[in-house]
């Protein structure tokens, strides 16, 4: 069994202090193999709140696959944001903008969608793919296969499809025929999981795509601060939902959702779908 913990929109700059510890213990406290953290590491991409951000991270479980998010570009600073968009990420997060960790079970890469020429949205292009497709096709089918970006590769069909990253159909088909199995992403600030085979229809494929809240933001957007745990073992992964608990002051699981391998991708075992009362 492999435990990934899955954060994303940290948002330093506009956090709420008061949930910084009690997230560091939550994690602490899982003792993940990995932790993921899906991009927005900042509000407005300045050098003091990358500062802030990078001395959280420093404070959490490792090994760490960090990708960056649409705000973490500069925003009102013209010149860095076309000439120099990641300038201040690298300097203080990490110089590898798409990692990746493999080990006997699992396999995680980073993807890069953040874009100098959009403000909110995101994009892949040809090369970036080809890329993930040499790090994932090789590896045994045995393995569980994840791919991390910032914007979702797909989401609920009440979305529109601006709220999916560019380019998504090409880069899924790619994926697919790499049998990448969890597509973990943020930016939306709404947790959600379920099958790619709703919005992405590939002959023998379903996927399960994983969307994270936002972890410590002021901006919750209707639903409480919150992370996931990604539990694979074998044909068989769940997803837990673990949210804030004003009462308790701790991040509590709140919901778990199963999912297990067929013969043509991953389907929702609904009998281990029930979600786990929140603590009042």
């Amino acid at each position: 069994m492999r435990i990934v913990a899955h954060i994303s929109d940290l948002h330093f700059g506009r956090v709420d202090p008061a949930l910084l510890e009690p997230l560091r213990h939550a994690l602490e406290a899982l003792a993940p193999h990995v932790l993921v953290v899906s991009g927005d590491l900042t509000q407005r991409a300045r050098s003091r709140q990358f500062r802030e951000a990078r001395a959280f991270l420093d404070t959490l479980p490792t090994p760490q696959i960090i990708v960056p998010g649409n705000h973490d570009v500069p925003l009102y600073n013209v010149v860095k944001r076309f000439y120099k968009p990641l300038h201040d990420y690298e300097r203080y997060i990490s110089q590898d903008l798409e990692p990746a960790y493999v080990d006997e079970e699992i396999a995680i890469v980073g993807l890069n969608t953040a874009r100098s020429m959009t403000f909110k949205g995101g994009r892949v292009n040809e090369e970036q793919v080809e890329r993930v497709r040499a790090r994932l096709c090789d590896l045994p089918a045995t393995m569980t296969k994840m791919v991390v970006t910032h914007h979702p590769f797909d989401l609920p069909l009440d979305y529109d499809d601006d709220d999916i990253v560019g380019r998504a159909p090409m880069a899924m088909r790619v994926l697919a025929a790499c049998g990448a199995d969890v597509l973990l992403a943020g930016h939306l600030h709404t947790s959600h999981a379920g099958e790619t085979t709703k919005r992405h229809r590939i002959d023998g494929y379903s996927g399960i795509v994983v969307q994270a809240g936002t972890a410590t933001s002021t901006r919750e957007r209707g639903e409480e601060n919150a992370f996931n745990v990604v539990r694979t073992a074998g044909d068989e992964i769940r997803v837990e939902r673990h949210a804030w608990q004003l009462v308790s002051r701790t991040f509590t699981r709140v919901k778990t959702e199963a999912f297990r391998r067929s013969p043509t991708g991953w389907m929702r075992s609904p009998a281990r779908n029930e979600p786990v009362p929140a603590e009042h």
